[in-house]
C-alpha cells in the first residue's frame, strides 16, 4: 500500500512538472508571436501587379498569389511601415527577379543568364547559368535606403519554364524579420511537419525492416514498404523545406537537383513496393523493366542537369510522362492479379495498394489545380501505413500460432519416435532376434555375422531417428524398413514372404512412418495365419502425388471394430498425425476378414 501511494506521488509530481513546462513553453511561443519576429509578405510593395501581361490588380501582401505565371510585374512604393534595423530575406524558387527604381536602374537582381563567370573562379554548379534553382537573398534595410523613400519601384519575376506546376507564391516571397528571423520562421513553420515526416522515415528505416525479420524470414514486401516509407518521408520533408535549402546548400542549382532527385527516388520506391505485391513471373519481369526504365531516365536527367543542357525542371514533362506510364502499367499488372482472389484475400490485396494509387493520382492532378498541396498523398500514405501495421500484426499472430503448433508437432514427433523405437527394441523382440542369431551361429556362422551387423544397424537407425526432426527421403525409410523385415524373416522363416515393387522414390515422408504399418502386417496379418503369407511393399507416382501401399494376405480384420491393443492403436494414431502435420498426408486402411489388409499412405505433391 505504501509503495502504491509513493508511486502515485511520483506520478503526480512528474505530471505537474510537465504541465508547468508545457505552459511556460506555450507562453514563450505566444510572446514570440506577439513580437512578430518574422512576417511574410508577397512583395513588400503597395501598388498593382500583372501576370503575363494581363489586367493590373491591387497587391495584397497578406494573401498568397496562387496563379501560374510566366512573367509577373509589380509596381508601387515600398510599404511605409518598414523600420530600419530589420533583415529582409528574398526567397525565390525556380525564378529570376529584378528590382528597378523609377529611372529604370537596377537596385537588386538575381538573374545569371547573361553572366560570364571566369572559369578559374567557378565553384561546383556555378556554370549552370540557365538554372535559377532555389535562392535566398539577405538584405539589411538600413544599408539599402532606396527601399525607405517614396520612390516608385518595379519588381519583375520571371518563371523560365514552359511547364507550369507552381504558382507565383510558390516561387517568390519576402520575409521581413530581425536577425536570423528566417531560422525562427523555419522553426515555427516547419517543426511540426518535420516531426511527422521523420516519424514516417522511422517506420521506413526501423519498423518494417525489423518487422520483416521478426517473421522468421526476409519478407520482401515489408522491406519494399519500409523503403517506400523512408523515401516518402524524405520526399515530403525536402519538399516542405525546399525554400530554405539555400541556407545550408550554397549552390541554388544543387538545391533544385536535390529536391527533384528525391522526388524521383520516391517514385522508384513506390514502383518497387508495387512490384513486391506481384506474384506472376511475367508480371515481375515487366515491373522490373519499368523500374529500370524510370531509373535510367532519372540518371539521364541528372546528367543533363549537371552539364547545363537541360536542368531537372526543364525535363519535368519527360519524367512525368514516364512516371504516368509506370503508374498505369503497375496498376494494370496489379489489376490482372486480382483474378482468383476472393473474400479477405481480395480485400487484403486491394487495400495494400489501391488507397495509395488513388491518392497518388489525386495528388498528381492537384499539382496543376493547386488545391490541397501534398495533403492527398499524406492521407493515402497514412491509410497504407496503418493497414500495413495491422497486416503485420495479423501475420505475426499467425506466425506465432504456427510456431506453437510446430513446437507441439515436434514434441509429438519425438514422443512418437520414442514409442516406435521402444516398440521395436522391446525385450520380446530383442529376445526373438538374438535367439535366431544364436541358432544361426551354430548352423551358419556367415549368415549369423550378417544378421548381427544388420540388427546392429537397425538399432543404431532407431536411436538416430530421435535426432531427426524433418521429413526424410523415402529411400532412407525403405532401407531401414528392409533391415526390420530381414530380422523378422529370421524369425518366421518360410512363413513370411516379402515382395517389393518400388516404382517411385522421389518424395519425402516422416521417419519411421511406414514401419508401424509393415509391423501390423507382419504381426497381426501373416503372423496370425498358420501357414504364413506374403507382405508386399509398393510405391508409385500418382496424378496428385505419391502413394505407398503395404499389402498382406493375412487373417484380416473388421476396420469398424475397436482394437483392444492400446499400444498398436496409439502407434497408428501417431503415424497418421505425423503424416498429416509434416506432409499433409493421410493413411487409408482397407481389410477383409480371411483375405488380408491393404494400407495406403498418400502423400500429395508439394505446392
Amino acid at each position: 500500500m505504501k509503495l502504491a501511494k509513493g508511486r502515485i506521488w511520483i506520478i503526480s509530481i512528474v505530471t505537474s512538472m510537465l504541465i508547468l513546462l508545457g505552459w511556460m513553453l506555450w507562453q514563450n511561443i505566444r510572446v514570440y508571436e506577439r513580437l512578430e519576429t518574422h512576417k511574410r509578405y508577397t512583395t513588400l510593395i503597395e501598388g498593382v501587379y500583372s501576370l503575363d501581361g494581363g489586367e493590373w490588380q491591387p497587391i495584397d501582401n497578406t494573401k498568397p498569389i496562387n496563379e501560374h505565371f510566366q512573367k509577373a510585374v509589380f509596381k508601387g512604393k515600398p510599404i511605409k511601415s518598414l523600420k530600419s534595423g530589420k533583415l529582409m530575406n528574398i526567397v525565390s524558387k525556380n525564378a529570376w527577379y529584378t528590382i528597378y527604381d523609377s529611372n529604370g536602374e537596377i537596385l537588386d537582381s538575381y538573374d545569371r543568364r547573361n553572366d560570364e563567370v571566369p572559369k578559374e573562379t567557378q565553384y561546383v554548379g556555378e556554370y549552370l547559368t540557365n538554372t535559377p534553382g532555389y535562392y535566398i537573398m539577405f538584405e539589411y534595410l538600413q544599408l539599402e535606403q532606396e527601399f525607405q523613400n517614396d520612390e516608385e519601384i518595379t519588381l519583375e519575376v520571371e518563371y523560365p519554364y514552359e511547364v507550369k506546376t507552381e504558382s507565383f507564391s510558390d516561387c517568390f516571397y519576402i520575409l521581413l524579420s530581425y536577425t536570423d528571423g528566417i531560422y525562427e520562421n523555419f522553426f515555427f513553420d516547419m517543426l511540426p511537419s518535420i516531426i511527422v515526416f521523420l516519424l514516417v522515415c522511422f517506420f521506413g528505416v526501423f519498423f518494417f525492416p525489423i518487422a520483416s525479420g521478426l517473421l522468421g524470414k526476409i519478407n520482401f514486401q515489408y522491406l519494399a514498404f519500409g523503403s517506400l516509407c523512408f523515401f516518402t518521408g524524405l520526399f515530403m520533408l525536402v519538399d516542405r523545406i525546399s525554400e530554405y535549402m539555400n541556407l545550408w546548400i550554397l549552390d541554388p542549382t544543387v538545391c533544385m537537383m536535390t529536391d527533384k532527385l528525391v522526388a524521383c527516388l520516391f517514385v522508384l520506391s513506390i514502383s518497387v513496393y508495387f512490384r513486391s505485391l506481384l506474384n506472376g513471373k511475367v508480371s515481375k519481369i515487366i515491373a522490373s523493366s519499368i523500374i529500370t526504365l524510370y531509373f535510367i531516365v532519372t540518371i539521364i536527367c541528372v546528367i543533363l542537369h549537371m552539364t547545363d543542357i537541360a536542368d531537372m525542371m526543364a525535363t519535368t514533362r519527360i519524367r512525368a510522362f514516364i512516371m504516368i506510364i509506370c503508374v498505369i502499367a503497375m496498376v494494370v499488372l496489379l489489376a490482372i492479379e486480382i483474378r482468383g482472389k476472393k473474400g479477405f484475400k481480395l480485400f487484403d490485396y486491394l487495400f495494400s495498394w489501391a488507397p495509395l494509387i488513388l491518392f497518388l493520382i489525386t495528388d498528381f492532378v492537384d499539382i496543376y489545380i493547386h488545391v490541397a498541396g501534398s495533403l492527398y498523398l499524406k492521407i493515402g500514405l497514412a491509410i497504407t501505413i496503418i493497414y500495413q501495421i495491422i497486416h503485420f500484426a495479423l501475420d505475426y499472430r499467425q506466425q506465432y500460432k504456427e510456431a506453437i503448433h510446430y513446437q507441439q508437432v515436434q514434441r509429438e514427433l519425438y514422443e512418437a519416435k520414442v514409442n516406435v523405437m521402444v516398440s521395436q527394441i522391446r525385450p520380446h523382440f530383442m529376445y526373438n532376434a538374438l535367439s535366431s542369431i544364436a541358432i544361426l551361429c551354430k548352423l551358419d556362422p556367415d549368415t549369423a555375422y550378417d544378421a548381427t551387423v544388420t540388427f546392429s544397424d537397425y538399432l543404431r537407425g532407431n536411436m538416430d531417428s530421435l535426432k531427426q526432426t524433418a521429413p526424410v527421403a523415402f529411400e532412407q525409410e525403405l532401407e531401414h524398413l528392409k533391415k526390420y523385415l530381414y530380422i523378422e524373416k529370421m524369425r518366421f522363416d518360410d512363413k513370411l514372404n516379402i515382395e517389393y515393387d518400388i516404382q517411385d522414390t522421389d518424395f519425402e515422408l516422416p521417419l519411421l512412418s511406414i514401419q508401424p504399418l509393415v509391423e501390423n502386417a507382419v504381426k497381426h496379418g501373416v503372423g496370425m495365419k498358420d501357414d504364413g503369407g506374403t507382405v508386399k511393399i509398393i510405391s508409385r507416382k500418382t496424378d496428385a502425388g505419391h502413394e505407398v501401399i503395404i499389402e498382406d494376405d493375412g487373417v484380416g480384420f473388421d476396420v469398424g471394430e475397436v482394437k483392444n491393443d492400446a499400444r498398436s492403436h496409439i502407434g497408428m494414431e501417431n503415424t497418421k498425425k505425423r503424416l498429416h502435420d509434416m506432409c499433409n498426408g493421410e493413411v487409408i486402411i482397407e481389410s477383409e476378414i480371411g483375405k488380408g489388409t491393404i494400407a495406403r499412405v498418400i502423400i500429395p505433391d508439394k505446392e
